[in-house]
């Protein structure tokens, strides 16, 4: 009884304390998606099944000893287990694709992120920096900032990039702005419209959170660009959002 007292009392914690964390971005910013919704929506099982464990457990085992209950929990030990072993392997290729280095004489392109009506986002502010902190050692580098004007958003993701860049000292003519895309796919495809344009090969320096650079990486490899990246560090309270968001993202590319 007290060994099953203290699993109840730490299942209950941990649900609570993960479900708080991924709630963080909506009190925050109002910030609601399928990264956030799903870690809520687990640790908010875990917390229930904490507090009525031994009810559950119970309900459980009555249901596994019919046909029907034994096929339905079957079937959801394996999506968990299919679920955890794909989280496992695309963790480890996108930790993989953040540590590829940039190539000599590539381009850079910052992929853009969501602007509050003129002002960046603070991802979108993340992927600038790491950029200009490039730029700055790397001096003949030419950047083409990308992304297009989105829902809420009162100028191009482009122009607010090409804004923030020249206010923090970057040469307006090492930037190039691309202000149609409204997906990765279409920031890599345009961006290298832009690149054939200017006959600068296929070498691509990918800008961009550190979570987001492998998925980013295998569509840029599909369109025949040669790929590496220089990642933006993402605070940490937004991490796990759009860590579990981008998981359905490389998940749907594969299907795609």
């Amino acid at each position: 009884m007290v060994i099953s007292g203290l699993k109840r009392i730490i299942l209950s914690i941990v649900g609570f304390l993960g479900f708080g964390w991924f709630a963080i971005p909506f009190f925050m910013r109002r910030i609601l998606n399928i990264g956030n919704g799903t870690g809520m929506f687990l640790f908010g099982v875990l917390a229930v099944y904490g507090i009525w464990m031994e009810r559950i457990n119970r309900w459980i085992g009555r249901g596994w000893r019919s046909r029907g209950g034994k096929v339905l929990i079957s079937v959801c030990c394996v999506l968990v287990f299919v679920a955890a072993v794909l989280t496992v392997i695309f963790s480890g290729f996108m930790a993989k694709a953040a540590r590829v280095k940039p190539e000599k004489d590539g381009v850079l392109i910052v992929l853009g992120c969501k602007v509050y009506g003129e002002n960046a986002s603070l991802m979108l502010r993340e992927r600038m920096d790491a950029a200009y902190d490039y730029m700055m050692v790397h001096e003949n580098v030419n950047c083409i900032l990308s992304g297009g004007q989105g829902p809420e958003e009162d100028i191009t993701e482009a122009a607010c990039m090409y804004r923030y860049m020249v206010d923090k000292g970057v040469d307006p003519a090492r930037l190039y702005r691309e202000d149609a895309s409204t997906s990765t796919r279409e920031n890599l495809e345009f961006s290298q419209h832009i690149m054939e344009e200017h006959d600068w090969g296929d070498k691509v320096i990918l800008v961009t959170n550190e979570f987001h650079e492998y998925r980013a990486a295998q569509i840029g490899k599909k369109l025949g660009l040669q790929v590496s990246a220089v990642p933006a560090k993402t605070a940490w309270w937004l991490f796990s959002t759009y860590y579990v968001r981008e998981l359905y993202g490389i998940l749907y590319e594969y299907i795609l």
